[in-house]
């Protein structure tokens, strides 16, 4: 019975994943593509913010499927998750401070690392998402 409900643990928490990683790809490639510093800018941007902070979290709480662990619970994708946090209150510190640059060269690594090359890993053969995409359960 304990299996049963870690595993609806796990999936609850892939739930919760993808209904805050699926809003800030589509806000953060908008805010990447868009003017910046307009007050549009700064609503979306506090929302992609607010996402990625709430993805990692989550995404720690994650046990890794795939790979070695440490403590029979961190994988290597878990890494992403500590860069996404940092990224986010560094992007934060940076434009309270006025530092623009930095405030972009941090969200430019955000949206890099934690949405384009985590992503690409979770969409690999053995991964659940990997398996749902192209029709294995797994």
């Amino acid at each position: 019975m304990q299996a049963v409900g870690a595993l609806e643990y796990y999936y609850t928490l892939v739930y919760w994943h993808l209904a805050t990683i699926l809003p800030a790809f589509a806000v953060g490639t908008y805010l990447m593509l868009s003017r910046k510093g307009t007050p549009l800018h700064r609503s979306l941007g506090r929302f992609y913010m607010v996402s990625m902070l709430l993805t990692a979290i989550i995404t720690l709480m994650m046990p890794a499927q795939v790979g070695p662990t440490l403590f029979n619970h961190f994988g290597l994708i878990h890494l992403f998750s500590l860069l996404a946090i940092e990224s986010v209150f560094e992007a934060w510190f940076a434009i309270r401070r006025g530092d623009v640059k930095r405030h972009a060269k941090s969200m430019i690594g955000l949206y890099i690392g934690g949405l384009i090359i985590a992503g690409g890993f979770t969409f690999m053969p053995g991964r659940m998402l990997h398996g749902w995409l192209f029709g294995i359960i797994g």
